[in-house]
């Protein structure tokens, strides 16, 4: 356990983004190594692992809403000193981890057909779709208890487990995609699939040895103090506050499931170039999402030890961050974008595409940095109402605009990428309205 309650802000929030940094980094590392495979396999694989990935929001959405939950509750016990309370939380959220996980994968599994139908462009992306859905689904049914389990860490100030793990499982998995798409060594080639199966087998591995962590006896949280019984009253209390953060990736699952089936008419090739600006865009966004998970552990230690002027001061410190590192990746995105996506495909028509989103959307990079660290500051407080309401804002400001002028004569897909610029600004008004409002009425208590 580490204590965020004293000592400098910027050096815990650099210090714990730089541990989750780290993780991320090769995370993307693997997701861009993984498309410049699959890339290999033509328009359609690329297209078809868009689809069938969107199912990450779907994991998103629900393992945030245990995730924030747990490290936000945590986090306070432990600013609280409050052992017991801390060992408690831990252990009702593996239980929710095991019920997310199995109901994740049941509820899938029984849709995909319907999923995959609507959102395909061809016959040919629909039958990629499903292969690569085959192992995908289970890889991510494992996601829960990965994700509870770091969520808890990190509330007592320890990312370096998650890291290591992490960086661990990433490397694996990069070994193992080219050698089951193509076939080397003994292995038949197994093309998307291959990628899918590489995927399992990492993050199966990762959670047996994310657990060992919690095995020693002088852990602060162990897998042997949990009670195996549902405490109905601290789920209510761990999904009070991430069931609002699990809804905003929810929204935003909603939303690329709107532009998928959009751009769908705009055939296959449209569809692979959102796909790798997509991919592109989430790997520029790492270092203000590392900094979003380290603002959550630092205020939510403060705001459990009644530090309400060092949580106010963690939330400026960050956003200074976020811009700063949104700004450089703007830059690039805007001025350079087919040097970022022309790894992973040679067709013209689909650089094309992703160079045209890129441009258009890093005009709102900055200001998706400040909509990171706001949400993060109020799920620390264990608030996340407030940037549910921004997130709900952002899309009915997306999808009822893209629904109207799709039906209009001469659409084109970047009225589709203006209209989500708009939105962020939007996000971004009413995110900064709701912080100034606690920040005046709840966080107010002699220096």
């Amino acid at each position: 356990m580490q204590d965020l309650t004293t000592g400098s802000l910027t050096g815990h929030l650099l210090r714990t983004t730089g541990f989750m940094l780290v993780g991320m980094v090769m995370q993307t590392l693997y997701v861009l190594v993984d498309l410049y495979w699959v890339g290999q396999l033509g328009t359609e694989a690329v297209a078809a692992v868009g689809v069938g990935g969107n199912v990450t929001f779907i994991v998103l959405a629900a393992s945030q809403a245990l995730g924030v939950g747990t490290t936000a509750l945590v986090s306070q016990a432990v600013g609280r000193k409050d052992h017991e309370g801390a060992r408690a939380v831990f252990g009702q959220s593996q239980l929710m981890s095991l019920t997310a996980g199995a109901l994740f994968l049941l509820f899938t599994i029984s849709t995909q057909d319907l999923y995959v139908s609507a959102l395909a462009a061809d016959a040919e992306t629909a039958r990629l779709a499903h292969e690569f859905l085959f192992w995908f689904l289970p890889a991510m049914a494992l996601q829960f208890g990965i994700v509870g389990m770091g969520a808890a860490l990190r509330g007592t100030g320890r990312f370096q487990p998650g890291m290591y793990v992490h960086a661990g499982s990433v490397v694996l998995n990069m070994i193992l995609a080219p050698t089951f798409v193509f076939g080397w060594g003994p292995w038949e080639p197994m093309g998307v699939a291959g990628t899918a199966l590489a995927t399992f087998v990492a993050v199966l591995i990762a959670t047996v040895a994310l657990s060992l962590y919690f095995v020693p006896t002088g852990a602060y949280l162990r897998l042997s103090g949990i009670g195996w019984r549902p405490d109905m009253a601290r789920w209510k209390a761990i999904l009070k506050i991430g069931l609002p953060a699990g809804a905003e990736f929810a929204f935003l699952a909603f939303y690329l499931f709107i532009v998928y089936v959009v751009i769908r008419p705009f055939g296959s090739a449209a569809q692979a170039g959102f796909s790798i600006g997509m991919r592109v865009l989430q790997s520029g966004f790492l270092p203000v999402i590392a900094l979003g998970f380290a603002v959550a552990p630092v205020a939510g230690q403060n705001f459990g030890a009644g530090h309400f002027h060092r949580v106010k001061a963690t939330f400026r410190e960050a956003v200074g961050l976020a811009v700063g590192a949104m700004l450089i990746f703007s830059v690039v995105a805007h001025f350079a974008p087919h040097a970022l996506l022309s790894p992973f495909s040679n067709d013209a028509e689909v650089l094309g595409v992703g160079a045209d989103y890129l441009r258009v959307i890093s005009w709102s990079f900055a200001f998706s940095g400040v909509v990171f660290v706001s949400a993060s500051l109020f799920q620390a407080i264990g608030n996340a109402v407030p940037p549910l309401i921004a997130a709900g804002a952002r899309t009915t400001c997306s999808v009822i605009p893209l629904l109207l002028i799709s039906r209009m004569p001469g659409f084109a897909l970047r009225g589709i990428w203006w209209i989500s610029v708009i939105a962020v600004l939007v996000q971004t008004g009413v995110s900064l309205w709701f912080l100034r409002r606690e920040f005046r009425h709840r966080l107010t208590t002699p220096a």
